[in-house]
């Protein structure tokens, strides 16, 4: 594929199962060239033979689809260009949504209460006077922030400290009653009973017209993410930070609160209790709830200094319903590493499912009460998500030929959509498994991409982000561009990754740019060596984020390359601190606290040694790491006589590559493929244009 099919690849989002098993609705958003944003609607997925998925919403953007508890109505998130999402709700078997919310900040998730009255969703709360709740106040003349925390903005959002995400319960409103249609002013209006003059009624954070006002029911200076709903609706839980280190650690609680059965009564504080607090060490990512009351979560332990993230696997956690204390762990971490995102259910028969990442796969697996994984899915995939009605399984998934599709679990496995069939009919490249031995005898995992024809091919070494993060088996647009213009990719999980245990994980712990460096050059060395097609003597690196720490590492240490590319890249661990939004403790459990000790794993320290031509790429709004990393690194580079050049994408953040405006993600893959045709040419990514002109100076 080209960087111009983009719009091909269409993800989907957790799939919803009806009640009555006979279908799912799915949320496919694709990017948009035209809209410059990400567009998508939700479709239904009969379960049926012979049937086909239907669109079932034409909105700019419909997500995150749920079907109530009886089935008779579905919910979802809609936004607009420019607009956040909303909640909605619409009749299950179709027809026009009802709009449920109008907040500031659009909702972020939402829950259906058992009796499918009414939802629970999270919102951030603004600051009065913030983000447009003054009608004509500019953000540039809001009044200052007195920031007293170390924790006060976060990357794609920016400041939190200001605009809490709190949970609220809202009552849904009949979709199939008389639509009220908007009233028109009359002259009337404007003089009451008394004949006195009456006031106009800021309506702005008002409900929609004829529907109950939402119940606020958390408050306070703390942030929440994640609900469930007890069995029988009295109960809502959610995760939360309230105790007094939360500025200073990673742990978090899980936090109960009694929700009334009607909303409308008096606006007394709701009480609430801790169920599990911070003294368990866990920073908990995910939570679900048994018909029984066993509450299980996903969660990771973060020591008794509550910061001790590094290569820490996510586990499962179950707290009895008989009122023990504290949550015991059902998976051991040393081995399993369940992914943190992926969700969780429960089954009938009390089994939970979950997702397991292993060897860049993830699998749907089912784990018993001693923590026996049982797989659900096979093959080599990516499962993204799952939903689970009695017996009845669908997930979501990726792998080497979809973006996204839906696969049914019954007496066998049935795929159900081929949303990327269009990306297929154009070619898609195959990706071949490699594991080498690495000098001191480690396996080092990782796959090659290769174009067609006997080459020799020119070699791009691909570096992930993370460190604690995989290349999978999914297909990943940037191989795929990269093959289509001519060259070979070989990218590889080296220590510090996620997905090989937690011990692969942690050993980079203080050694950044030793054994991670070793892997990574090790394993080119392997591909070059097995792979007679790859030009040993024309390779390019190129990374981002700890990916692109990395290449700045290896380019003043190895200088075989014969360009770079550093893209949002991790580069200075001293100044990271105070000015990344994960600065407070990223830098120090990584790299040690001693300023000699970072200095020894800091690519800004060695910058001098670099003479390998090298394309410095970041973005305006990155709050995980800084512009300024960037900055520095290039002006060093400036200063030093390499070769090179700084490229700025204004209004992104770190998620450029995976999130960012398509446009600018169009811009971004012309602009690296510039770059390698300046100083690493292959046959279809040529030096000059088509009247024999250099398009660069390569000098």
């Amino acid at each position: 594929m080209k960087s111009a099919d983009l719009p091909l690849l269409q993800s989907v989002s957790r799939p919803t199962i009806h009640p009555d098993t006979s279908r799912a609705v799915v949320s496919v958003v694709r990017a948009d060239f035209a809209a410059d944003d990400y567009v998508g609607q939700l479709w239904t997925v009969p379960f049926g033979d012979g049937t086909t998925p239907q669109r079932l919403t034409r909105g700019h953007r419909d997500s995150s689809p749920q079907f109530s508890p009886d089935g008779t109505v579905l919910a979802f998130l809609r936004s607009g260009p420019g607009a956040p999402a909303q909640l909605f709700v619409v009749d299950a078997a179709g027809g026009e949504p009802v709009k449920v919310t109008r907040v500031t900040l659009g909702v972020s998730d939402f829950r259906w209460r058992p009796d499918s009255a009414s939802i629970a969703c999270v919102t951030r709360v603004p600051e009065p006077g913030r983000y447009g709740t003054v009608s004509g106040l500019e953000a540039g003349s809001e009044p200052a922030r007195r920031i007293t925390t170390q924790r006060y903005r976060s990357n794609g959002v920016g400041f939190t400290s200001d605009r809490r995400s709190h949970v609220f319960m809202v009552a849904v409103p009949d979709v199939w009653a008389e639509p009220v249609p908007s009233a028109v002013p009359s002259v009337r209006d404007a003089v009451d009973a008394t004949g006195a003059v009456a006031q106009p009624v800021d309506s702005s954070n008002s409900a929609p017209l004829g529907f109950p006002q939402a119940r606020q029911v958390s408050a306070g200076d703390y942030d929440h993410a994640g609900l469930i709903f007890s069995a029988d609706g009295s109960r809502l839980l959610s995760v939360s930070a309230r105790h007094l280190d939360r500025d200073r650690d990673l742990r978090s609680e899980v936090v109960e609160f009694a929700v009334p059965v009607d909303l409308s009564a008096a606006e007394d504080a709701l009480s609430f209790r801790v169920v599990v607090s911070e003294n368990e060490n866990l920073s908990i990512s995910t939570i679900t709830m048994a018909e029984d009351g066993q509450l299980f979560l996903l969660a990771t332990n973060v020591g008794i200094s509550g910061r001790d993230f590094v290569g820490a696997n996510t586990a499962l956690y179950v707290l009895e319903a008989s009122g023990e204390r504290s949550p015991h762990r059902v998976t051991d971490p040393n081995v399993i590493d369940l992914d943190a995102s992926g969700g969780l259910s429960v089954t009938a028969d009390g089994q939970v499912l979950a997702q397991n990442c292993s060897r860049g796969e993830v699998h749907l697996v089912r784990i018993d009460s001693e923590g026996v994984l049982d797989p659900v899915s096979s093959g080599a995939m990516v499962v993204t998500a799952h939903d689970s009605v009695g017996s009845t399984i669908v997930y979501a998934f990726q792998d080497g030929s979809t973006a996204g599709d839906l696969r049914l679990v019954g007496s066998g496995s049935t795929t159900l959509t081929d949303f990327s069939a269009p990306v297929r009919q154009l070619g898609v490249a195959p990706v071949a498994e490699l594991t080498v031995q690495g000098r001191d005898g480690y396996p080092v995992h990782g796959w090659v991409l290769t174009p067609p024809g006997d080459g020799p091919h020119p070699v791009l070494l691909n570096i992930h982000g993370g460190p604690f993060a995989q290349y999978t088996v999914a297909l990943l647009d940037e191989a795929q561009v990269y093959v289509d213009a001519g060259y070979a990719v070989v990218m590889c999980n080296p220590r510090g990754s996620a997905g090989y245990g937690q011990a692969h994980g942690q050993s980079i712990r203080g050694a950044l740019g030793t054994v991670d460096q070793d892997d990574v050059l090790d394993f080119l060395d392997g591909a070059l060596a097995a792979r007679p097609r790859l030009d040993s003597a024309r390779v390019g690196i190129m990374g981002g984020s700890y990916g692109g720490y990395l290449t700045a590492w290896i380019i003043a240490h190895d200088h075989r390359f014969v360009a770079s590319i550093v893209e949002r890249g991790y580069l200075d661990p001293e100044r990271f601190i105070g000015t990344s939004d994960i600065g407070d403790f990223f830098s120090e459990e990584y790299t040690g606290t001693n300023v000699e000790d970072m200095q020894r794993q800091s690519p800004q320290a060695v910058v001098g040694n670099v003479s390998t031509p090298t394309l410095v790429m970041h973005s305006a709004d990155d709050l995980r790491c800084p512009l300024s990393q960037g900055e520095r690194y290039y002006s060093a580079l400036k200063r030093g006589g390499v070769h090179s050049e700084l490229v700025i994408f204004p209004g992104e953040n770190h998620e450029l590559s995976r999130g960012g405006s398509p446009r600018h993600r169009l811009q971004r893959f012309e602009i690296i493929l510039e770059w390698w045709a300046c100083f690493l040419p292959s046959a279809q990514n040529l030096g000059s244009d088509t009247a024999g002109q250099p398009r660069c100076d390569a000098s």
